[in-house]
């Protein structure tokens, strides 16, 4: 298991040039690439939409050993509901809180060095105040669950990955599938997980030949299988094969062929001004000013 790897968790955005400044300006983040589709994903990558849509990776280093955001803009669709299912990305970059303080950037302190803000459309953030390391900065990303012991054990059982650290009076639990990589935290919210329709999906990767065992694995088992392996293709890049399930709270998680991965998440250094470009020609807040008409909100 210590072939696979944590990429990235994927964000919907209503407001794309709001949220660009958030990742580039306050949290420090580089574009990694700008990709614009015109029908939506055979994965369901932009959510259950059929439009126009666009994918921006940002991170603090090449996807190969950082974790990274995956910002999907669903063109027409102005905000998302939020739930309780995303409680947080957590963060260690003093120049990050800096920055906040810099810009006006709301920032609450919760704790000793530590600050929360939120992202355009209430996506919460965890500033450690220390200096950021030379390797990924990004410690974790925390999502609710409904049954801690029912979830520890899809998560390593099934999954593979192995526990790190585990605390009863917070009912949380720090797992990971190697100690140099971002964590996932699980943290018992006592309740019912709500998705609404901001939920998102986190990304693993693993060598190409473990997808269909991987998929085998959740039927045997009578697990959720979202998607089962389809190939996903990008204009001008690598195709790449992926698995999208359903953890026992409906989280998303997807997992694609390492191999191909790699080719497709290579850094274009052209991503900053593609992002920019096609903010400046997405005239839809105009077009719905201008015909007195509101963007959905899903």
């Amino acid at each position: 298991m210590a072939l696979r790897r944590a990429l990235h968790f994927v964000f919907k955005v209503g407001d794309r040039t709001k949220t660009a400044t958030f990742y580039r300006d306050v949290l420090g983040m580089k574009v990694l690439r700008h990709e614009e589709f015109e029908e939506g994903c055979k994965a369901t990558c932009n959510g259950p939409y059929d439009g126009k849509w666009s994918k921006t990776m940002v991170g603090f280093g090449p996807e190969d050993d950082h974790f990274v955001a995956e910002l999907t803009y669903n063109y027409g669709v102005g905000e998302y509901q939020l739930g309780n299912d995303f409680l947080g990305l957590t963060l260690q970059s003093s120049q990050a809180v800096s920055n906040a303080k810099r810009l006006g950037w709301p920032l609450t302190e919760v704790g000793e060095a530590l600050y929360l803000t939120q992202a355009p459309g209430g996506y919460r953030f965890y500033l450690v105040d220390k200096e950021q390391p030379p390797k990924d900065p990004v410690q974790k990303v925390c999502l609710g669950v409904s049954d801690l012991q029912r979830s520890t054990h899809y998560w390593t059982t099934l999954l593979g990955m192995k526990v790190m650290e585990k605390n009863e009076e917070k009912k949380t639990v720090l797992m990971g599938f190697t100690d140099t990589q971002c964590k996932l935290e699980l943290h018992d919210i006592s309740g019912t997980v709500d998705h609404a329709t901001a939920f998102g999906r986190i990304a693993f990767s693993c060598p190409r030949e473990q997808l269909p065992d991987l998929e085998a694995l959740m039927k045997k088992e009578n697990q959720k299988i979202l998607t089962p392996l389809v190939s996903l293709d990008t204009p001008g890049k690598a195709t790449v094969e992926v698995v999208i399930l359903a953890d026992p709270d409906g989280h998303e998680i997807c997992f694609v062929g390492d191999e191909a991965f790699k080719q497709l998440s290579m850094v274009d250094p052209k991503g900053n001004d593609l992002l920019d470009k096609a903010m400046a020609e997405d005239k839809s807040d105009e077009w719905f000013a201008k015909h007195n008409r509101q963007k959905a909100a899903a």
